[in-house]
């Protein structure tokens, strides 16, 4: 059997690429209106892939308008939970059957690095399609204890239409992340790319069409976040607007729901999360391990990121030196094709310069620079950073304090748990945290104490699909991802109070 990740594969099966670049309203591929297009880069080489339909106003209006219309005619919502269920999982077969074609779309168009998206990203998205079809017909609606003479049911009902705006760190698992619990819970979807990342999110598209998602169900709209997203957040018939990216962008759409019908808004934004290790912890190489993972998955292009380690200054060197032994043998950076590659290209040139603007301005401030700190690959005309590590970091820095969003980790030593979780919630920001420590006792005290939505104990994870997503404070806002209370937020509730005779 061929190795299905070996360059003649990969090499294959961009040859036998085609492009999904027009908007997906009512079942068709179809371009926007206005006839504009934008371009779609590889961040690793700086050259184009395609041009993509650049949605306006307009073009919304008409995804909003089918979905709508597949909404109440019943197509999709009027199924029984069974009958959706049975759709969904033939949608998770496809993307399954399609995983090497996924995974290199989102390889060559987010510069990812094609091993992950093949045994991480995009068989990630098929689980959570598949997770919540199997969930659904095992949610029982209630009965209220009311008196003998009234019978009291509370039911879950579909909200509507949902609007979704994506990121354009993990395109197709965000877009899983959002459509597994809106749709099967018989919702019509409007979904919005991010317009650096369009390319998988469209091909999904086609893959729900053809499991039997009826044609006006799941609409996509590519285009700028300022015009189509912004369109999503202000339309009058959208009942709910998902959002995940930064919590600048995230603002927004509560304001868009205030100046438009309060459409509900659930938000999941950024992070700059804490790795707190305690002075009792004896694998010092498991634990550098994970915080590496934590601080450069996905090249730090991750909202849970462990951008911030908090570590007792007693074991801060020698965890140091064996991160520093691990960075140099188990990451290499480069071509997101290549299946040996940990680290692949940043997201675009714009993106780059500002991870290296925060990287300069550190150095400038005179944070001592451990590892890294420099452009790589610049012939390649790709958008690569070296992974870097800060240390000694002052906890008030701003290399400690703001939200980079690229392979880049601020060392901060503490010497009491006080200080160490005085450090960990000194942010606006809640999303996730990871803690080490051999004493239960100190793992349960810091825990309760650190407030975050995710705490990893002794590992780095962001928990899987039966564990809610989502942060405190800046990091969220109006329910959580995956688990089944992602089911909620895309439900309403109805009571219905029978007076018997």
């Amino acid at each position: 059997m061929s190795d299905p990740l070996s360059r003649d594969t990969i090499a294959e099966q961009i040859e036998r690429l085609e492009y999904r670049n027009l908007a997906f309203i009512n079942g068709h591929f179809v371009a926007a209106q206005s006839g504009e297009t934008f371009e779609t880069l590889n961040p690793a080489t700086g050259e184009l892939l395609t041009h993509v339909a650049a949605c306006n106003g307009e073009d919304v209006d008409l995804a909003v308008k089918a979905a709508r219309r597949a909404f109440e005619a019943g197509v999709w919502s009027g199924l029984a939970p069974a009958e959706r269920k049975v759709i969904m999982q033939r949608f998770a077969d496809l993307i399954e059957a399609n995983c090497l074609e996924l995974a290199v779309l989102e390889a060559l168009e987010a510069g990812k690095p094609i091993s992950e998206c093949f045994t991480v990203d995009i068989p990630d998205t098929a689980n959570t399609i598949r997770w919540h079809a199997e969930a659904v017909d095992k949610l029982y609606d209630d009965v209220a204890p009311t008196s003998g003479d009234t019978v009291a049911t509370i039911r879950r009902e579909p909200l509507g239409v949902v609007g979704a705006v994506l990121p354009w760190n993990f395109p197709a698992m965000m877009a899983g992340w959002k459509l597994g619990p809106a749709l099967i819970t018989g919702n019509s979807v409007v979904l919005k790319p991010a317009e650096l990342t369009s390319l998988s999110t469209l091909r999904l598209a086609e893959l729900a069409l053809q499991a039997g998602i009826p044609a006006g169900v799941l609409n996509v709209v590519p285009g700028l976040g300022h015009v189509a997203g912004k369109a999503i957040g202000l339309h009058p018939d959208i009942d709910l607007a998902a959002f995940t990216g930064s919590t600048e962008v995230g603002r927004r759409f509560l304001e868009y729901s205030a100046a438009s019908n309060l459409k509900r808004v659930v938000l999941e934004c950024g992070g700059k999360n804490p790795q707190v290790v305690m002075p009792d912890v004896t694998d010092l190489k498991e634990v550098a391990s994970n915080v590496l993972a934590a601080a450069f998955w996905n090249m730090g292009e991750n909202c849970s990121a462990g951008s911030r380690l908090i570590v007792h200054h007693s074991i801060k060197d020698d965890l140091l030196e064996e991160m520093l032994l691990q960075l140099e043998r188990d990451w290499k950076t480069g071509d997101p094709l290549d299946p040996d590659v940990q680290l692949g290209a940043l997201i675009e040139q714009a993106h780059m310069e500002k991870v290296m603007s925060h990287i300069s301005r550190a150095k400038e401030a005179g944070v001592k620079v451990a590892t890294g700190g420099m452009r790589l690959h610049e012939k390649s005309g790709g958008y690569f950073v070296a992974p870097t590590i800060f240390d000694d970091v002052p906890a008030d820095a701003a290399i400690a304090s703001e939200e980079i969003f690229g392979p880049v980790l601020a060392v901060i030593p503490f010497e009491t748990e006080e200080e160490a979780i005085a450090i960990a919630n000194d942010t606006c920001y809640g999303l996730a945290a990871s803690l080490w420590s051999n004493d239960l006792n100190t793992v349960y005290r810091m825990s309760s104490a650190i407030r975050a939505g995710t705490i990893s104990v002794n590992c780095f994870s962001e928990g899987d699909i039966t564990t809610p997503f989502g942060g405190y404070k800046q990091s969220g806002f109006g329910g959580r991802d995956k688990s089944i209370y992602a089911h909620d937020q895309y439900c309403e509730l109805k009571t219905t109070w029978i007076q018997l005779g």
